[in-house]
């Protein structure tokens, strides 16, 4: 099977995206993860720990990890030449 950058880094976003948006949803309505989305709350700006938040947070964990996987997997290829 032929490695496929892209696929690899949407597969990376989605799912780190999709964590962040339940995480988020969990956090307002029992205070679970409420340290670590704070520290997320530092990196992403416009995120909170709110329901607007989750929206906001699953657009920045997409595109952080979509970028960051795709940064990665691209070298991986490069450097196994």
């Amino acid at each position: 099977m032929k490695w496929d950058t892209k696929r690899f880094a949407l597969t990376g976003g989605i799912i780190w995206a999709i964590i962040l948006f339940f995480t988020t949803l969990a956090s307002v309505y029992s205070g679970y993860g409420r340290a670590f989305l704070n520290g997320i709350a530092s990196m992403y700006p416009g995120y909170s720990i709110s329901v607007g938040g989750s929206i906001v947070g699953l657009i920045y964990g997409f595109l952080d990890v979509f970028i960051g996987v795709y940064v990665c997997a691209f070298l991986y290829k490069k450097l196994g030449k």
